[in-house]
């Protein structure tokens, strides 16, 4: 087996290129135990949807309690009938309209991010743009002053590697946050789901907790690295730019395609409720299943030519924001903050490309695909 085909989840040249493994996996082990991870690894797209969307066969309620009393069985990690009352609950206040309503603010702050790179002939972009960006906008919804927002990406960068403190340092100033709203409402999204409820039944304090932590976690990862990946991606693919640049109204379909070719979430967890099957494996009750949502969206066949960038693909069916019950709440937010984002950086540097001479770091953890700079020249 070449050096490519070994899984080496800590190794930067794999992390930057997992694909190769993963169509191995796909065509010899499509459900394979990993002894180490001490879970089932699912990798065909049929049977990553399957996994997404039985939710009787595949939980999403943590099997025990986390150490970290800060998190609760919140509404990623719970099953109906308690995640249907959730999401109702969050879906009264976080409407289409509300994020539509954002559009004007989010125009302002990516200019006024693209007016400090002006000053520059080189900048990292993640650390100019891609970052600051979506955290901005998730505090601002939260209703966050600016002043306070400092924390936040080390918070969320906390969560990913699992650092205790940076998530207690979180929950602990969204309490404080709560409590200022419980007794002094504002025209902002924590006040709103404090007064929301579905037929009688309100979010706890800790249910709100729960829903600013994800929105302020997936929502930052998510769109950090939809920006940086399509820079990346249009990098790799100098013919697709030239197309992109020369008509951006195929930006819409080009970020779905990078969605699809770098998914910005790798993988994510279910537990088995009863034995089920998934290709000639049997999987016992009580087990953890990783459904690889990067993988499924590089299945051939699913996808025609799954290992190319193609802006204007269609069909395009990925699964990149999830499947069934728990697809992605915070989706529309992303592809609106991309298009506008995205569009804006294009026209204002229509010469900008990647630093050939820097080499590229990923971020250093499996779950999530992305870079931890990357360095461009405008």
């Amino acid at each position: 087996m070449t050096s490519d085909l070994q899984f080496r989840p800590t190794d930067p040249q794999f992390l930057l290129n997992p694909y190769p493994w993963m169509a191995k996996m796909r065509q010899e082990a499509p459900a394979f135990y990993d002894p180490e991870q001490q879970a089932w690894m699912v990798f065909r797209y049929s049977d990553v949807k399957r996994a997404l969307s039985e939710w009787k066969t595949f939980s999403s309620i943590l099997p025990k309690p986390p150490e970290q009393k800060d998190f609760t069985q919140g509404l990623p990690f719970s099953d109906p009938p308690k995640h249907q009352s959730l999401r109702a609950i969050v879906q009264k206040v976080f409407t289409p309209r509300r994020i539509e309503a954002l559009a004007p603010r989010i125009t302002e702050l990516t200019h006024e991010l693209l007016g400090q790179m002006k000053q520059h002939e080189q900048v990292d972009l993640i650390q100019a743009f891609s970052s600051p960006l979506p955290i901005v906008v998730i505090a601002e919804i939260l209703g966050v002053p600016l002043d306070e927002q400092k924390g936040f990406k080390h918070w969320s960068d906390g969560i990913l590697a699992s650092d205790l403190t940076a998530i207690q340092n979180m929950a602990d100033y969204f309490r404080q946050l709560l409590k200022k709203r419980e007794s002094h409402p504002g025209q902002d999204l924590i006040s709103d789901l404090i007064a929301a409820y579905e037929e009688g039944e309100k979010l706890t304090g800790q249910e709100v907790l729960d829903f600013c932590i994800l929105l302020l976690t997936a929502g930052n990862e998510t769109t950090t690295n939809l920006y940086s990946n399509t820079i990346w991606c249009l990098h790799e693919y100098p013919d697709e730019n030239q197309r992109l640049r020369n008509d951006l109204s195929l930006l819409p379909g080009a970020i779905e395609e990078v969605l699809r070719y770098y998914s910005p979430v790798t993988y994510l967890n279910r537990y088995t409720q009863v034995e089920t099957q998934i290709g000639d494996q049997t999987i016992p009750a009580g087990q953890v299943v990783h459904p690889w949502l990067a993988s499924a969206n590089r299945d051939e066949h699913q996808f025609e030519n799954a290992d190319r960038f193609i802006i204007d693909r269609n069909p395009n069916e990925h699964v990149a924001f999830g499947n069934g019950i728990h697809f992605c709440l915070g989706a529309p937010l992303s592809r609106l903050e991309a298009k506008i984002g995205l569009k804006a950086l294009l026209e204002e540097f229509p010469k900008l490309r990647v630093d050939s001479k820097e080499s590229l770091k990923p971020i250093p953890t499996l779950r999530v695909h992305g870079l931890e700079s990357l360095s461009v020249l405008l």
